[in-house]
């Protein structure tokens, strides 16, 4: 057997360190500021559970919690199965393929403050293009007013700027499928809709959960573009966690509630990503066992 070569390691541990100490400093600081309380002069007192407590009973907490949740639900359940079909109508290959690449890329190169900037022009009533558009067909739309219209405007922007992320993974995968597959099944009269479930779905299965995590992650974490567009309103019915966050902490200087919920926020995150991570890899692990069942 050949001995492991862990030289690499050498090259990259400084990276590494600089990276978890650059994580594990603020964490920290964080931690600490959860547990104790200040009353100024650099003097703090130990409170132990008792903001965390005050951040879990709020209803403040359990409105921005469920309206983040709806907004990822209703991301996720629109970008991903627009993705694939996207990603499947795009060709294989030929001169098509680099003008698709490039415009499927074009919006992820934008900031999140120039989208956010972007779609709050767009969608003004007075020189927007869409909010003068709607207003000049009769329909009565402003997103600062209206809350339907606010959570539209916000849900269209976010699949505008990022359906190109999974779009592009799920074509990297589709392009890595052995065109053996697509012949064999040409020879058994597979329809398309077979294709796809026996074939395609499967085999990009795995890129599929990258997109998942990383458009669930960017969605529940959201903060620039609904702050540019709508600040939070019209009320409260696009403050997210992450805008009720940055508030209580900047805002109101509520450093103890803010850290606790902050830590909430991050175990949240690392749960649901557990439980996305879970359910998508256990029909493989199923699959797995039972072949090597078979093999036995």
């Amino acid at each position: 057997m050949k001995a492991m070569n862990n030289k690499a390691w050498f090259m990259v541990l400084p990276v590494l360190l600089l990276v978890a100490l650059s994580a594990i400093i603020p964490l920290m600081t964080v931690v600490n500021y959860s547990v104790q309380d200040s009353f100024g002069n650099n003097e703090f007192f130990w409170v132990g559970t008792e903001w965390f407590q005050e951040v879990l009973n709020s209803e403040r907490f359990h409105n921005a919690l469920l309206r983040t949740l709806l907004f990822s639900g209703l991301i996720l359940a629109i970008e991903i199965p627009l993705g694939i079909a996207i990603a499947l109508a795009m060709p294989k290959r030929g001169i098509g393929v680099s003008v698709c690449l490039v415009l499927m890329a074009l919006p992820l190169l934008i900031p999140w403050n120039v989208v956010g900037t972007i779609w709050q022009v767009f969608g003004r009533v007075d020189i927007g293009l869409l909010g003068h558009g709607l207003a000049s067909a009769g329909i009565d739309y402003n997103y600062t007013q209206n809350t339907f219209d606010a959570w539209a405007t916000l849900l269209i922007m976010d699949v505008w700027h990022w359906t190109s992320l999974v779009v592009l993974l799920c074509y990297s995968g589709l392009v890595a499928i052995p065109e053996v597959y697509y012949q064999a099944a040409q020879i058994d009269g597979a329809s398309r809709w077979a294709v796809f479930r026996y074939i395609q779905l499967p085999k990009i299965k795995r890129v599929l959960l990258i997109a998942v995590l990383l458009r669930f992650m960017d969605s529940f974490m959201i903060y620039t573009e609904p702050f540019v567009v709508t600040g939070g309103g019209p009320g409260n019915a696009t403050t997210f966690l992450s805008i009720d966050l940055v508030q209580m902490a900047v805002g109101q200087f509520d450093l103890g509630p803010a850290a606790a919920m902050s830590l909430i926020y991050f175990l949240i995150i690392l749960l649901l990503c557990w439980v996305f991570y879970t359910v998508m890899t256990s029909q493989d692990n199923a699959a797995n066992g039972g072949r090597q069942g078979g093999e036995g």
